[in-house]
C-alpha cells in the first residue's frame, strides 16, 4: 500500500520529496483540491503580488519533477473522508485510496468577514494563486482599498496596494498592527512605517457592513465612519482545515493534535503545516504555527517520522516579511514576555528587538539586520538569563551575550 499525503501545498510537497531522498521506494500519492501543482504562499502576498516576482517562482518543483520521482499527483480532487479502520481515503470523484501511512497537510482557510455585504464583488481574500492574481489586477486600477485586519497578510497587501498607487486604509479593532503577535510597542514600528508611506489606519474600529450594488463601494465602521472602498481585502486570520481529521475521530483542538514526532492520535496518521497543533518540547506546550517555515520543515519531519526515524520537531517558530523598505525576520513566541530590549536604531529601522521573560530571551526580531537568526534562535534555545545591557550593546556579538 501507499503513503498518501492529503494536501498538495508546501508541507505536502516537501514531505513527498523527503520520502524519496530518504530512500522510500514505495508508492507515494499527493492529493490536492486545487488544480495547481504545489506552490509556496509567501510570494502571493510579497514578490508576486508586488510585481517583482514571476508566477513560475512560486512553484515548489517543476510539474515534470513529480513524475520523475514517481510521485503521483491527484490534483483538482479533494479528499472527502478518511476511514482509519480500513486505512482508506475517499476522494470527491468517488474513488478511494488505500494507505499504509497517511499525512494530513490540509492547511487552513481564511476566516470570512461576518458582516452584511461581505459577498459583494470586489471583496478579496488571499490564500491561492487565483486570489493573488485577482488582487494584482485590482490594485493596477488604483482607487480606494480598505484592508480589514492589521496582521501580516493585511500589512503586506496594504504595502503592495500602496506601491501600486492605491489609496489604502487599514481597519483593526486592536490599538496597533500585529498587536496579538508583537504587542503594541513593536507593532507601532509597523504603524509608523506604513503611515510614512501614506497608509491610513483606523485602530479601535471594525467593519460592520459593506455597501454597494453588485460591487462594494463603501465600508461602514463601528465608529460610524463610512469609507469609500473600490476594493476590500479581508485578512482576519485563518481556520485550520480539521474537518477530515475530526470526522475520522482524530483528536482535534486548535488544529489536528500531534505529538512531538507529528503523529496524531491514530498511529498510522501524521499531520504537518498549518493544520497541525503539535507538542513542542522547546516551548513546553502544543502550538500551531501558520507560517511558511513550519510547512517547509514540518513536511520533511513528518516524512522521516513516517519512515520510522526518531523525530523530535522542536523548531523555533520563524517568520519573515518585506514591507516597503523594511525587511524583517522573527523567531520565537512572545507569549508571557515581561520586557523588550532593543539593539540598534529603531528610528532608522535597523535594529533587533528581543522579548524576555524573567530575563530569558523567548523571541527576537531582526529588522534590516542580517545573518543573526541562528544566534537569536540559539539564545531562545539556551533558556538561560542574559545580561540585558550586553544584549542591547551592538558591540557585543550575540554569540557572546
Amino acid at each position: 500500500m501507499a503513503i498518501v499525503i492529503i494536501g498538495a501545498g508546501l508541507a505536502g510537497a516537501k514531505a513527498a520529496e523527503t520520502l524519496r531522498t530518504e530512500g522510500y521506494d514505495g508508492e507515494v500519492i499527493l492529493v490536492g483540491a486545487e488544480q495547481e501543482p504545489p506552490y509556496e504562499r509567501p510570494p502571493l502576498s510579497k514578490g508576486y503580488l508586488q510585481g517583482s516576482a514571476e508566477l513560475g517562482s512560486v512553484y515548489v518543483h517543476d510539474p515534470d519533477w513529480y513524475a520523475g520521482q514517481r510521485i503521483e499527483l491527484r490534483l483538482g480532487t479533494a479528499a472527502t473522508a478518511i476511514d482509519p479502520a480500513a486505512r482508506r481515503v475517499t476522494l470527491a470523484d468517488g474513488s478511494s485510496l488505500p494507505y499504509e501511512r497517511l499525512l494530513l497537510a490540509t492547511g487552513a482557510t481564511p476566516r470570512p468577514l461576518p458582516v452584511p455585504g461581505a459577498d459583494l464583488g470586489g471583496v478579496h481574500y488571499l490564500r491561492t494563486i487565483a486570489d493573488s492574481q485577482a488582487l494584482r489586477a485590482a490594485f493596477a486600477h488604483g482607487g480606494e482599498v480598505v484592508v480589514v485586519g492589521a496582521g501580516w497578510i493585511g500589512l503586506e497587501t496594504a504595502a503592495a496596494a500602496r506601491q501600486a498607487g492605491c489609496e489604502v486604509t487599514v481597519v483593526d479593532p486592536a490599538p496597533a498592527p500585529l498587536y496579538r503577535v508583537l504587542g503594541q510597542e513593536v507593532g507601532g514600528v509597523f504603524a509608523r512605517l506604513h503611515e510614512r508611506h501614506g497608509v491610513r489606519f483606523r485602530f479601535g474600529a471594525s467593519v460592520t457592513e459593506l455597501r454597494g450594488d453588485s460591487t462594494v463601494r463603501e465600508a461602514v465602521l463601528s465608529t460610524g465612519e463610512t469609507l469609500r472602498a473600490d476594493e476590500v481585502v479581508v485578512g482576519i486570520g485563518v481556520t485550520p482545515n480539521v474537518e477530515l481529521a475530526k470526522n475520522a475521530g482524530l483528536e482535534v483542538a486548535d488544529g489536528v493534535v500531534t505529538d512531538a514526532s507529528l503523529r496524531t492520535s491514530d498511529p498510522a496518521i501524521w499531520a504537518a503545516g498549518d493544520v497541525a497543533e503539535s507538542a513542542n518540547p522547546l516551548l513546553g506546550r502544543r502550538i500551531r504555527v501558520e507560517h511558511w517555515a513550519n510547512a517547509l520543515n514540518g513536511g520533511p519531519a513528518a516524512a522521516r517520522a513516517m519512515l520510522g526515524q526518531e523525530v523530535v520537531y522542536d523548531r523555533v517558530p520563524y517568520f519573515y516579511t518585506d514591507q516597503f523598505e523594511l525587511g524583517m525576520e522573527f523567531s520565537g513566541d512572545v507569549t508571557g514576555h515581561d520586557e523588550i530590549v532593543y539593539r540598534g536604531s529603531v528610528e532608522d529601522l535597523e535594529f533587533v528587538a528581543f522579548w524576555l521573560r524573567h530575563g530569558t530571551v523567548i523571541a527576537g526580531m531582526n529588522v534590516n539586520v542580517w545573518d543573526v537568526v541562528s544566534d537569536i534562535q540559539s539564545l531562545i534555545r539556551a533558556k538561560r538569563p542574559v545580561n540585558a545591557d550586553r544584549l542591547a550593546d551592538p558591540g557585543v556579538p550575540l554569540a557572546e551575550v
